[in-house]
């Protein structure tokens, strides 16, 4: 099984050509390039030209390339998706899903203007609603393979604040992280707003490894490295987890029902964790090499 690495995903403004250029050198598993939050009405266009023409381009070196369009209901959404899907970016992210049917809209779009079988899509979960209705969400169409959480309009939305345990939306990751795994999805963990505050945003980045999610979204070049770190395996992760499969490979091997580990028994469901982590870890070394 290969896994493709989400450890980081960087927003990158549209509007600004420069950001676009510098992400070919950076190493981010993949970037966002925004054609929403980040992008002023009036540079929309602008942004959304640049984008597509950045994606033609290439030379980012295997990262994965996601579009954040506006949504559907706004007056770029639709032109966004019908020049984003003409490029084929690896996925288009659509703001503020708060229902199957936008799903579906987006779903549409894509197959009347680029290639459903090489974009997928993915959602943000950023809404009360959007999270109530996460389970029918993550459900619903094959091309839905990502989300990601906004935590940043969540908390806007809920009347609450931004605190270091993340208290007051505990309760709406744990629901999008239960949707997205009961249903094979990947999901991404919320922006971190102080740029400066590495001591926080590393506590954030292990919270959010702690909880299960795949990586974080950022929203500077400086948050990469440290990101990068705390969601990959490390290399104890990677010893351990090819002993782990060592000693349960030689137990079947023998015809033994259980295998021990230091003393520990040693099942299928530990074995599959396993393997899920030497994978990634190949993947990552690839993609830096």
């Amino acid at each position: 099984m290969t896994l493709r690495p989400r450890r980081t995903l960087l927003y990158m403004p549209g509007a600004n050509a420069r950001a676009l250029e510098k992400a070919r050198s950076l190493n981010a598993d993949g970037f966002i390039f925004d054609l929403e939050d980040a992008v002023a009405p009036d540079a929309k266009e602008t942004a959304r030209a640049q984008i597509c023409d950045a994606v033609r381009q290439g030379g980012y070196r295997g990262r994965e390339i996601v579009i954040r369009v506006n949504g559907l209901d706004t007056p770029w959404g639709v032109d966004d998706v019908k020049a984003a899907a003409a490029v084929t970016p690896d996925a288009i992210l659509l703001p503020k899903v708060e229902s199957k049917d936008q799903i579906q809209d987006l779903a549409a779009l894509i197959e009347d203007y680029g290639d459903l079988a090489s974009t997928a899509i993915w959602a943000m979960m950023e809404t009360p609603r959007g999270i109530l209705r996460s389970p029918e969400i993550a459900a619903f169409h094959p091309r839905l393979t990502c989300f990601v959480m906004g935590t940043s309009d969540l908390v806007k939305d809920l009347h609450a604040a931004h605190t270091p345990l993340r208290l007051p939306v505990l309760v709406s990751l744990g629901q999008c992280l239960l949707a997205a795994r009961a249903e094979g999805l990947a999901i991404l963990d919320g922006v971190y707003l102080d740029i400066n505050d590495e001591t926080g945003f590393h506590e954030s980045c292990l919270q959010g490894k702690e909880l299960g999610f795949d990586g974080k979204t950022l929203i500077h070049p400086k948050q990469i490295d440290a990101a990068n770190s705390v969601f990959a395996p490390s290399s104890d992760d990677i010893d351990h987890a090819a002993r782990l499969i060592a000693a349960y490979d030689e137990a079947m091997s023998q015809g033994k029902a259980v295998a021990l580990l230091d003393g520990k028994l040693v099942e299928n469901l530990h074995v599959e964790e396993a393997r899920r982590l030497v994978s990634l870890a190949k993947t990552i070394e690839t993609l830096n090499s």
